[in-house]
C-alpha cells in the first residue's frame, strides 16, 4: 500500500512538472513568434556582414532583365569610369542573362554571392522606395503659389548649421536664393525627403529638374513616427499616402506646426536635365537602380534583392519577386542594412514607394 501510495505521488508530480513545461512552451513561443506580414523570413541566422553562399535555391524569376540592362546602358554612356570599375562583374552577368540561365545557376557562370545579414542577422534588409516628384510651381509669387523653394546660401561656411526649418519656413533666408514658389507645402517637403524633383511651370514648357544641393544640418525627424505616436496614423497604415491624406484634413497652420517639428531642411539647385538622376550623376532606371550606404555597398555594385510582392492597396500578398539592381543612389536615412528601391517619376510612382516599408533578401554578386 505504501509503495502505491508514493507511485500515485510521484505520478502527480510529473502531471504537474509536464503541464508546467507545455504552459512554458506555449508562453515562450507566442512571444517569440516574429512579425511576418512585411515580409521578414526566419531561416540560418548570419553573423558577418556577408556571407558567401553557393546557391540560393528559389522558383521565383527575374522580374526586371529589360530595365536592368537600360540601366547598364546609361552607367556605360553616362559614367565610362564607374562601368570600368565594374565591368568584369558586369559582363559575366550579362552573359548569364543573355543565355537566360536559372537564378540558382548563377554560380557555374563563376558569379560568387554574398549574403547581406540583414537588420536582425537573419537576412531580413530593410526595404522602402523613393520617386521623383513633379511640382507644380512658378517663378514668381502669385495667387496660391507662395511657397518658396530654395537654393543653397552662399554666405554660411561649409560645416555651420544653417537656420533650422522653422526659420526658414518663417522667412529667415533671403529672397535672392528662392529658386521657385510652389503651392503646396507638403510638395515641397516630399521633394526634400525624396532628394530631386521635376518642377512643372504650366503653360506646357519643359519640365525643369531640381537636384540635390546641400541640407542645413540639422538632424533629421521622421513626420511619421509623429503621426504614429500621436495616434492620427496607425504603423500598419503609415505610408507617404496617409500622411497627404492627413494634411489634406488639417489647415496650413497645423501642417506646418508638424513639419517644422523635423528641423532638416534640403536646398536644391535647378538643372537642365531631362532624366532624373542620382548621387552617382547616372539617369535613374525604375526598378532598376537603387539607394545604399556606401560605407557597406560600393556605388556600381549589382545586387539581387528578394521583394515582398504587394497588392494594388500596398498590403503583401506573401509572394516574392527577384530584381537585379544596381547601387547608384544615397540617402540621408539609408544606413545599414536598408535599400532604398526607385520607383521612377510622378504620382503613380510615388504611390509605390510610399508602400514600400518592407523587408527582402539581398545578394551582392561578385566574380
Amino acid at each position: 500500500m505504501l509503495n502505491l501510495y508514493i507511485l500515485n505521488k510521484i505520478k502527480k508530480k510529473e502531471n504537474i512538472k509536464k503541464i508546467i513545461l507545455t504552459l512554458i512552451f506555449i508562453f515562450s513561443a507566442a512571444f517569440s513568434t516574429k512579425n511576418t506580414n512585411q515580409g521578414q523570413q526566419y531561416k540560418n541566422k548570419l553573423i558577418k556582414n556577408f556571407t558567401n553562399v553557393n546557391k540560393i535555391n528559389t522558383k521565383t524569376k527575374l522580374v526586371n532583365r529589360k530595365e536592368f540592362l537600360l540601366q547598364l546602358e546609361k552607367i556605360k554612356f553616362f559614367s565610362p569610369s564607374l562601368y570600368a570599375k565594374n565591368i568584369s562583374t558586369y559582363n559575366i552577368v550579362l552573359k548569364w542573362l543573355k543565355k537566360k540561365a536559372d537564378i540558382n545557376e548563377l554560380s557555374k557562370f563563376g558569379i560568387n554571392l554574398f549574403q547581406m545579414k540583414g537588420v536582425d542577422n537573419y537576412g531580413n534588409v530593410k526595404i522602402t522606395g523613393y520617386y521623383t516628384p513633379i511640382v507644380k510651381a512658378s517663378k514668381i509669387k502669385r495667387k496660391n503659389f507662395i511657397y518658396p523653394i530654395y537654393r543653397m546660401p552662399s554666405n554660411f561656411k561649409k560645416n555651420e548649421k544653417l537656420p533650422q526649418r522653422k526659420d526658414i519656413y518663417n522667412g529667415v533666408l533671403k529672397k535672392k536664393y528662392i529658386l521657385a514658389y510652389s503651392n503646396s507645402l507638403i510638395d515641397n517637403f516630399i521633394m526634400e525627403i525624396q532628394g530631386s524633383g521635376f518642377i512643372d511651370y504650366g503653360n506646357k514648357k519643359p519640365l525643369s529638374f531640381f537636384s540635390y544641393s546641400k541640407k542645413n544640418n540639422w538632424p533629421y525627424t521622421s513626420i511619421g513616427q509623429i503621426l504614429i505616436k500621436n495616434g492620427d496614423i496607425k504603423k500598419k497604415n503609415m505610408s507617404m499616402q496617409t500622411i497627404k491624406n492627413w494634411c489634406k484634413r488639417h489647415n496650413q497652420k497645423e501642417i506646418q506646426n508638424l513639419l517644422e517639428k523635423n528641423k532638416s531642411f534640403v536646398f536644391f539647385k535647378e538643372t537642365g536635365r531631362k532624366e532624373a538622376y542620382g548621387a552617382s550623376a547616372i539617369p535613374l532606371v525604375e526598378k532598376a537602380a537603387m539607394a545604399v550606404d556606401k560605407s557597406i555597398i560600393k556605388s556600381g555594385s549589382i545586387v539581387l534583392v528578394q521583394t515582398p510582392l504587394l497588392d494594388k492597396n500596398g498590403v503583401f500578398t506573401h509572394k516574392y519577386e527577384m530584381y537585379l539592381l544596381i547601387a547608384l543612389d544615397v540617402g540621408g536615412v539609408i544606413k545599414g542594412q536598408h535599400f532604398d528601391i526607385y520607383q521612377g517619376i510622378g504620382e503613380k510612382a510615388g504611390l509605390l514607394a510610399g508602400f514600400y516599408n518592407h523587408y527582402g533578401y539581398a545578394w551582392i554578386l561578385k566574380v
